[in-house]
């Protein structure tokens, strides 16, 4: 019985050479196994439909990185007894394609035909592309290309009309959570991970089944017996950020004391730690670098103009030079240590990162997609978007974040300065939406 990433009898499909990485140990033997992909693969598919006919119609794969497309390729050649003949555009050229093309020639005479699979497809240029209509259209190959960008904009459109476009979906928790249990089958034992640590190696995968594989070689690699957490995860296969020079302590102190008596609203011992930071020598251009930053990530939105009286001290100190550009940067210190005060903008931006990271590459909903093409529309994008500004209130509610992504609300305004009026408006346009959704 051939093992998992065999071929049994066919030699061209599998390389049976050893020792393999996992991620090549175990790449799928028949599209059952495939994981993620049922919308194209189960029997009512239209890739399923063309393998229960054993016609296979020359097409697009077009979905991001890990997601299949070089083993559905493999495995529809395999289904329907076509040759296989990969290719990648990065490394081929003309000389490469008319081999090809000269191979399935002899080959179609002697009743065999080919799957012509070429990996980044849209790296041919125009003319590139031209040069495989006339084999698609008179049946010397059937072409399978596979990119990972739209094929609206990087094919020529005589190409698309010739051959059928199929979007692949990046695999999604459960088709990664099926490779984890493989990995840990083919292995013969668990992962060393505890419930979080295992979650985050998935949402580190960001929904490619082969770095999802890799991580999983690397993790059984590993020595002892300990079981990660998610700290101990980040720490073992991720590279931290080096430390600060140690030698530079006290420029780092004095910063970080000038900081946090601006963020206290102790204007007196802002005005201090500056002067100390002055008289030891410190360039005037870092400390306005970092009381710019001040009011962006400790007063925000509480007030506005303090972004503005920043860049302003800052760009009158560049004009007028030590020693009187020095005092506009106090002016500033003065203006910040008074100043409301509000992390939300920041903390509202933390939170979106972190989010952004762990549901990975999810595509907006369709319909605020623009849709310039007509493969665009007929897939879906732009079907049911409302313009606001043609709605009764200015404020359509229609959902932006991502399908399959609760609604999440980053940003809590404060009671204090500006903040208050912003609280407002969101919660007017909160009620409005929550009004829509009973409608």
């Amino acid at each position: 019985m051939a093992k998992r990433g065999e071929s049994g009898g066919d030699a061209g499909l599998f390389s049976a050479a050893a020792p393999r990485p996992l991620a090549d140990r175990l790449r799928p033997r028949t599209l059952d196994e495939v994981v993620g992909q049922d919308h194209l693969l189960k029997p009512d598919g239209p890739l399923g439909r063309m393998v229960l006919a054993r016609r296979l119609a020359s097409m697009i794969l077009w979905g991001p990185p890990g997601c299949g497309k070089t083993t559905i390729a493999r495995l529809l050649a395999h289904s329907t007894d076509l040759h296989f003949e990969p290719l990648s555009a990065v490394f081929s050229g003309v000389a490469d394609l008319r081999k090809v093309f000269d191979a399935a020639r002899a080959r179609r005479v002697a009743g065999q035909g080919t799957l012509l699979f070429i990996d980044e497809i849209h790296r041919f240029n125009r003319s590139q592309q031209d040069g495989f209509l006339p084999f698609v259209e008179d049946g010397t190959v059937t072409l399978v290309g596979a990119t990972t960008e739209n094929p609206s904009f990087e094919l020529n459109a005589a190409l698309l009309s010739r051959a059928q476009v199929f979007v692949l979906n990046r695999l999604d928790d459960t088709a990664l959570e099926k490779l984890l249990s493989r990995a840990e089958a083919e292995m013969g034992r668990p992962l060393p991970l505890d419930a979080d640590a295992r979650a985050a190696v998935k949402a580190m995968a960001d929904g490619d089944g082969r770095f999802c594989l890799n991580l999983c070689e690397e993790l059984f690699a590993l020595p002892g017996e300990t079981i990660l957490d998610t700290n101990t995860l980040a720490a073992t296969i991720q590279r931290r950020a080096p430390l600060y020079d140690k030698s530079q302590e006290g420029h780092y102190n004095l910063i970080s004391a000038l900081h946090k008596s601006l963020r206290g609203s102790d204007t007196d011992a802002a005005l201090y730690w500056y002067s100390r930071m002055l008289d030891g020598g410190e360039d005037p251009r870092y400390i306005a670098r970092r009381l710019t930053r001040f009011a962006v990530e400790d007063i925000g939105l509480a007030d506005p103009n303090a972004l503005t009286q920043a860049v302003a001290a800052w760009e009158a100190y560049e004009r007028l030079g030590s020693p009187e550009g020095e005092l506009a940067l106090a002016q500033l210190v003065i203006y910040l240590g008074t100043a409301p005060k509000s992390n939300a903008g920041y903390t509202a931006y933390k939170a979106s990162v972190r989010a952004a990271k762990e549901t990975g590459s999810l595509m907006p909903p369709k319909h605020i997609l623009n849709a310039p093409t007509k493969l665009m529309k007929t897939i879906g994008y732009g079907k049911g978007y409302e313009y606001d500004h043609d709605t009764a209130d200015g404020f359509s509610g229609q959902n932006y974040f991502p399908d399959g992504m609760a609604r999440r609300e980053f940003y809590q305004p404060v009671e204090r300065g500006f903040e208050r009026d912003l609280r407002k408006r969101l919660d007017y346009w909160a009620k409005l939406r929550e009004r829509r959704g009973e409608e």
